[in-house]
Parts: structure tokens; sequence; C-alpha cells
């Protein structure tokens, strides 16, 4: 599917249909799509299926809009109209959109992606990404190829593969069988099944499937043109025609470790590219990922090799179970699931929660929501609570906020929730090699967190 149109906005951006624009140009968090590209997507949103939390119908400037939610990604439409919805980080808003914020927005996505399961193998130092400016989906695709390519440099690998044919001579084993069946008459023939070293092989067969799947999404000219050139490599392999079979019979050999990358990317673009669907009745493809998730994942793999490195006597767990906001009838009720606990042995030390908000340094105060307030002065009272066997637990709760121009430092000073806990707001910087908790140099204060 190649675009005819394309749509670069931020999350919690808008999008309104051509001919409901009040005017000649649209506000800048107001992007102008097709009224069948707009029709397509409300009905998703008024529908009933997890598409319903992407989008969400509003009022602004008197146009009626959609909202995109905290999804980050690609959208397409039935008519090629392709969305690329970015990380809010990125968007100063006192702009109008550049393209260094929308590039700033995609690199950090794609440096918080290597968190997510499956996502590991993605370059986020590619010259291409830099210098070519290339849309989330199409920077898929060329790691995807530029991996192939790499493979085939490596040459591809053959295996023996049982075949069945009626032979003018014998050739390996006879199938007396089919034989009896088929040479009743042609005693001349040989009926043998035997084993013949090619390229048909599952993880051949795999590529070649996800080759052809991405040609209908490529449209850079560098990608188009390596694409046809991989495709006539792999002309004489058929594809595959059940790639979940071909996955189970998989069988990485001595030396094919090199394989590895390039089958990531082929479960990755054969599954459906993205673990949040958007297909509705059309089938249109998606490539969206839930940013909240990403970035409690993100924090939490970030941490744990901080912590591995710096005090592995601390451990760090994530949605930590065990406590409870009121019991009924001597039964917990309410599960209390932080997104972080840090514990030396089984004694708590510093609850963690991420929030995927944005924050201005300016007025942070006001923006903080009281319920998260609400939310961490309840995980300090349940695991930062001492009792007769664990009498040093921790007193520190904190808050992780995204680092971003507006809130680039921590807040100086503690809140004091009562007499026993303290909370601390704090940024993190998602930066390639130097990702990590901004803390305030009064932190040093947090009890056994030093990071």
């Amino acid at each position: 599917m190649k675009a005819k149109q394309e749509v670069t906005l931020f999350e919690f951006d808008c999008l309104v249909a051509k001919g409901a624009l009040k005017s000649s140009t649209a506000p800048p968090n107001i992007k102008v799509i097709s009224s069948l590209a707009y029709d397509y997507l409300k009905q998703l949103c008024l529908g009933d299926e997890s598409e319903s939390q992407l989008l969400q119908l509003r009022r602004r400037d008197g146009m009626e809009v959609l909202q995109v939610q905290n999804y980050a990604g690609v959208i397409f439409t039935p008519d090629k109209t392709q969305i690329e919805v970015l990380p809010k980080v990125g968007k100063n808003f006192n702009s109008k959109g550049s393209t260094d914020e929308h590039e700033k927005a995609r690199q950090s996505l794609l440096i918080m992606l290597k968190a997510l399961k499956g996502f590991a193998h993605i370059q986020t130092s590619s010259a291409n990404i830099t210098h070519q400016k290339m849309p989330l989906l199409e920077v898929f695709i060329s790691q995807f190829l530029n991996s192939v390519n790499e493979l085939i440099k490596r040459g591809l690998k053959s295996d023996y593969v049982r075949q069945e044919d009626n032979l003018g001579f014998l050739k390996g084993k006879l199938n007396v069988g089919k034989q009896v069946r088929h040479n009743f008459i042609n005693k001349h023939k040989f009926f043998c099944e035997y084993d013949e070293f090619m390229l048909d092989r599952p993880a051949n067969r795999l590529l070649h499937s996800a080759l052809l799947k991405v040609k209908g999404f490529a449209r850079s000219s560098a990608n188009q043109k390596l694409l046809q050139e991989l495709l006539f490599v792999f002309h004489e392999i058929p594809k595959s025609s059940d790639h979940k079979l071909d996955f189970t019979k998989l069988q990485q050999d001595r030396g094919m470790n090199y394989y590895q990358t390039p089958l990531e990317w082929c479960r990755l673009i054969l599954n459906g590219f993205s673990p949040q669907t958007m297909k509705g009745s059309t089938n249109a493809a998606s490539l969206l990922f839930p940013m909240e998730k990403v970035f409690e994942d993100y924090v939490a793999k970030v941490l744990k090799e901080q912590l591995a490195t710096k005090r592995p006597e601390l451990t760090l767990s994530t949605q930590a179970t065990g406590q409870h906001l009121a019991t009924y009838n001597n039964r917990g009720k309410f599960s209390l699931r932080p997104d972080l606990l840090i514990q030396h042995g089984s004694v708590n030390k510093v609850v963690l929660d991420t929030k995927w908000k944005l924050l201005d340094s300016s007025m942070t105060h006001s923006n903080i929501s009281q319920s998260d307030v609400y939310q961490m002065f309840t995980y300090a009272k349940k695991y930062l609570r001492p009792s007769e066997t664990e009498l040093s637990v921790g007193k520190d709760v904190v808050l992780i906020y995204p680092w971003q121009d507006n809130f680039d430092a921590a807040l100086e000073h503690y809140y004091d929730l009562d007499d026993e806990h303290r909370l601390w707001i704090v940024p993190f910087k998602i930066c390639e090699g130097q990702s990590g908790l901004r803390l305030p140099e009064s932190s040093r204060e947090i009890d056994d967190f030093v990071l």
C-alpha cells in the first residue's frame, strides 16, 4: 500500500476532514486528512473494539475532530492515507512542528522500543534515520532490508529437503507403494524418495514472504531499489504458505547466528508489524505502540541495568504485588501494583511509578495530578511501612516523568507526605547511551538509591 497522503502529528493532536475545515489553514495541532480517511477512523473510534481507545471524538475551533490518544506509530487508511503519530516528548509547544522535532520524537521512540519484547534488534543510531528523516514505518523496512542484505553477503544456508519424484533412475529410496500404484505398467520408472540439498528451507521461505509483504509498503527509492535486488536473490525460493508453521520448524544450525536479526524482523512483519492492531473491516494496516507501557518498560530496563552495575545488592521488581488497598472478610481487595519496587533482600526500599505525562518546570506544582499524589501516598503507606520483622524499610516514593525541554531537572526538594514518607518528582532522560533518572543533588538522602 503506497501512501497517497502523508500526515505527521504528535500524541493528542487532532485530525479533521478536509471538507469540515472552517478556514483556509488549520491550527498547528490539527492536521487535515481526506474525508474518506476521516470517516474510516471515525467509525473505528465509535466502535466497540480496541480501536476505539486510539481516537476520541472532540470539538476544536467549532470543528468536529478526532484526537489521537497516547499511542505512537503509523496508521494506514483504506484510501492510502498514512498517518504517523509521534511521541509528545519531542514536541515544542511554542512551534508548529518542525522536521527536527519530528526526528527527535522518532528517535526517542526507537530508543524506547528496544525495551519491548520482540524489538530488541532495532537499531537506533542508523545514519539513514538521522540524514534521510525517514518515517517510522520506512525506518523499520530499511532496517529489515539491510539485515537481509548482510545475511546474503554471508551466504544463504541450504538444507536437505525430502523430495518425491517418478524418475527414470533409482535415487535414494524406492517408495514401494507408490511404485506399484504409478508404475505397474511403466516398469522403466522408479518412484523415489530422496533428500536434496536445497535453499528451500523454513528460514529462507519466511524471509522471502516478509520481503514480498514489505514490497507493498516501501516507498523510499533506496528501499525500493534494495528490495528489488533482494527479491531477485530469493526468486527460486518459494514463499512460505504457512508462516506460523514455518516458524515452528525453524532450526538454528551451527553457524546460523547471523540469521537471528532478519528472522526477528520476519516475525514482526509477518505477524502484523505491531502489538496493537487496527484493522477494522477493511484490514488497513497499523503500527501502533501504547506509550505508557513503552515508557514503563524502558525505564525498568535501564534501571535494572544500572542497579546491576552499581548496586548489585538491590533488586528491581516490576508491577509488584502483595499489598491491597483494603480488606474484606480478612481477604485483600483492590490490589496495589506500583510500576517499580526497589528492594534490599526482602526489605522494600523505594517505590517508583512512571507517568507518561509532560511537566513544565515553571508551573510544576500545578501540573502534578492530585490523583497521582494520592496513588503514591497509598503506595508509601502500604509498601513502606515497618513491621516487627522489617524495621529498616525505606521512606521514599518517586514519580518519574519523561525528560523534555520544559522539564529537564528534578524538583530539588521533596514533598512531605507525612512524618515518615517523602515524594520526589524526577525526569527520566531518553537518550542513546545516556538514559536514566536525573536526580537532584539533595536526592542523595534517598534511602539506598543513588545512581
